[in-house]
């Protein structure tokens, strides 16, 4: 049996992304989403999952440690002067270091914030992924595995995808080595995961769509999905005209906008019908 979860990364981003993704919601086209804890939109993300009872939704927490503002304080490696995390690049390379115990102190203590903020605006987080895949990162993995278990966070992503050959799905070459690289952090880290109790998906796509969301590429993957669970990762949004000024201003763009249009096609749904996938959340799950 082939069961399929899609999940919206980055609620919280801005109202653009909010937007994007509580449409693909309401259109039964995704079925989980990962929060972005210090994303200018939170509030209005928060807003809006409590104003609805999203039964067949689940909610999960999109770790931050690259982009933005923190949400505790004191974390000088994590930081540039002017407070805000250091960005994609120079966080990745700071992230891939090995046995720190300072640097592993303060993004325990970050983690443990972000997750703490969302579980006191009452939003019950069953998964736990990274954005930009941080958490599975060597300087993160024992901080996130660690977190997850004190929360009772019983899900959470291995960004581990093969890679497409499929004539339909043609990427330049940065994004196929970003995929590589996750690729092969997830690998390392699922051993490591499934010793702690945490549990995850039996399959993971979407690295090699991001930005270049199409239905003939989504068409030539999904077709081929083996049996099991999988998550998809997916970024659908709406387009902000003149954003602000914030290290998120890049995240409703017209590529997004093309990616929300692509999952709201009926031949999405015909696909799914098709191949027999039964579209779920993440399992809720009572963890021992």
């Amino acid at each position: 049996m082939k069961k399929l979860i899609i999940n919206a990364d980055d609620l919280g981003a801005d109202e653009g992304r909010n937007q994007g993704i509580f449409e693909a919601i309401h259109a039964g086209r995704v079925t989980s989403a990962s929060i972005l804890p210090n994303g200018p939109g939170i509030l209005d993300a928060l807003e809006r999952i409590r104003s609805e009872s999203y039964r067949n939704i689940s909610w999960g927490i999109h770790i931050n440690l690259s982009e933005g503002k923190p949400v505790s304080t004191g974390k000088a490696s994590l930081l540039a002067p002017y407070g805000t995390f250091l960005g994609k690049i120079s966080s990745q390379r700071l992230l891939m270091r090995e046995k720190n115990g300072d640097l592993e102190n303060e993004i325990t203590r970050e983690i443990n914030a972000q997750i703490t903020l969302l579980k006191t605006s009452g939003i019950p987080l069953v998964h736990l992924d990274g954005h930009q895949h941080i958490h599975v990162f060597p300087a993160v993995l024992r901080a996130v595995i660690g977190a997850a278990q004190r929360h009772h966070i019983p899900w959470i992503r291995i960004p581990d995808e093969p890679e497409p050959t499929s004539p339909d799905i043609t990427l330049p070459f940065s994004l196929i080595e970003e995929a590589r690289l996750f690729s092969r952090l997830g690998r390392r880290a699922r051993a490591i995961i499934l010793e702690s109790g945490l549990q995850i998906a039996d399959h993971f796509r979407g690295l090699y769509l991001k930005g270049h969301l199409s239905i003939q590429g989504l068409e030539s993957i999904l077709k081929q999905l083996p049996d099991g669970l999988t998550e998809l990762m997916v970024h659908p949004g709406r387009y902000i005209e003149n954003p602000s000024d914030t290290p998120f201003s890049s995240f409703s763009t017209r590529d997004r906008e093309q990616e929300l249009e692509t999952l709201l096609m009926d031949k999405l749904r015909l696909i799914i019908e098709e191949s027999g996938m039964i579209l779920t959340p993440f399992p809720e799950t009572i963890y021992s």
